[in-house]
């Protein structure tokens, strides 16, 4: 009797195995879809509905780091900046990896005048997502701020390789060119911000 027994108690645990992975799929789609509704009412400056979306999901999925991260978010467009942190603290605890809640404190680091400690959750928030050409455009302006230029153009230039089309990166790369005196190169992407200027004119 112990082969039938076993195989059967095998079969109940796929089961199980099966119902909690169709579980937390349909939970990570939710949160998905919720997450892109809030990007969408931050995106249109429905501040006010985007808080409600948020904390009315938290009382379903308390336990998602990214609700609070997007919470923490909206709170620093809206300038709050002790209410973000206290949200970050809490996408902390459930998250300690995520490169978003490091990114997040490094604006309010940045608000509150400390660019030394801002650098450091944005180099964090680098080595867990290095192929972020936004965390890249800001990381050069952490160095520039502690007075580390000697990154700069190499930050600037990857960041450039990830999205080349970024106008905003094309820019301070230019800038970072011209100050230290790389002509050729300058002259090059004054060509292309013009191009692009040009594009967007016609």
């Amino acid at each position: 009797m112990f082969f039938p027994i076993f195989f059967l108690k095998l079969e109940e645990i796929k089961k199980e195995m099966l119902s909690l992975k169709s579980k937390i799929k349909k939970t990570m789609d939710a949160i998905k879809k919720i997450v892109q509704d809030i990007e969408k009412m931050k995106s249109e400056k429905k501040y006010d509905d985007a808080i409600n979306l948020v904390q009315n999901s938290l009382k379903k999925y308390n336990d998602d780091y990214r609700l609070y991260e997007e919470l923490a978010d909206i709170y620093l467009f809206l300038g709050k900046l002790e209410k973000a942190l206290k949200a970050i603290n809490f996408a902390i605890e459930l998250n300690k990896d995520s490169a978003t809640w490091n990114y997040l404190k490094w604006f309010i680091s940045l608000a509150k005048n400390n660019p030394k400690e801002a650098l450091i959750f944005l180099e964090k928030s680098n080595s867990v997502m290095p192929n972020n050409s936004e965390v890249l455009r800001n990381l050069w302006w952490a160095y520039n701020m502690v007075g580390e230029t000697a990154r700069w153009i190499m930050i600037l230039k990857r960041a450039l390789n990830i999205a080349p089309n970024d106008p905003l990166i094309t820019e301070d790369l230019a800038m970072a060119l011209i100050w230290v005196w790389d002509l050729k190169e300058w002259n090059s992407l004054l060509e292309k911000i013009w191009a692009n200027k040009q594009k967007i004119k016609s």
